[in-house]
């Protein structure tokens, strides 16, 4: 039988996850909305060390992760709470913990497979600059042919009819059309809602050729169906677990 090989619990719902593919780290935005407070957590994903949890920044809830790149975890500040926009940048090594710098007058555009690009918000029109993440200085002016978007590893599952596929291993009956199904290294994965005793709950399933190896519940008591609830990254399968919990297991 499969078993987790990182199971970590957070303090409070996990908002977003980030993956640095250059050195197999996965970052966890989480929001305790009650509290209006955001922390950030960093996990490597190769030994299971907990680098850091539960880590702030000056501002308490309008912050959030940007991207991640080489060991570096880039966040955002947001303009107001009441909007989307983005202000500011904030790199934290992804190790540590310790903030490497932070810049308040430039953005982040997008990531290449040489860094983040970033533009000053106080020129009109945009302009895109390279910039090297572990000091935030500028390297150079973009250049589309060579600062290309980086590979990153991740298949999501695919969203099939229930009907069109029958898994007579799967002990339960999904609820709704539609179950999320990806194949890996000779494996089913599987994800599906189910109605159990009038609750909506969430669940997923592993299954090889002939058996049933691996089964969870995701969630219980949900009010709608949730979207895709795992992702693969090289040869990890990665999901949370009642919003706040980690799983990863190698596949």
């Amino acid at each position: 039988m499969v078993q987790a090989f990182i199971s970590y619990q957070f303090e409070s719902v996990v908002w977003r996850l980030e993956i640095d593919s250059l050195t197999d780290t996965i970052f966890a935005e989480i929001r305790d909305q009650g509290d209006k407070r955001v922390s950030f957590s960093s996990i490597n994903l190769q030994s299971g060390i907990v680098y850091f949890d539960q880590l702030q920044t000056e501002e308490r809830w309008l912050t959030g992760i940007e991207a991640a790149y080489n060991g570096v975890l880039l966040l955002h500040n947001y303009q107001s709470e009441a909007g989307p926009a983005h202000k500011g940048l904030i790199a934290v090594d992804g190790m540590t913990g310790n903030t490497l710098w932070s810049n308040y007058t430039h953005a982040f555009d997008h990531l290449s497979v040489n860094g983040p690009l970033i533009y000053d918000t106080r020129l009109q029109p945009r302009k895109l600059f390279l910039a090297d993440i572990q000091t935030g200085t500028i390297i150079r002016p973009y250049e589309p042919a060579i600062d290309t978007e980086p590979t990153n590893y991740i298949k999501l599952p695919d969203a099939v009819s229930s009907e069109v596929l029958s898994i007579p291993q799967v002990p339960i009956a999904p609820f709704g059309n539609t179950i999320h199904y990806l194949e890996h290294n000779n494996l089913r994965i599987v994800s599906l809602h189910s109605l159990v005793e009038g609750t909506l709950e969430q669940r997923l399933y592993i299954l090889d050729e002939i058996d049933l190896i691996y089964e969870d519940l995701l969630n219980t008591g949900i009010q709608k169906l949730q979207p895709e609830s795992f992702l693969m990254h090289k040869n990890r399968l990665i999901y949370l677990k009642n919003k706040s919990e980690l799983k990863v297991l190698n596949l």
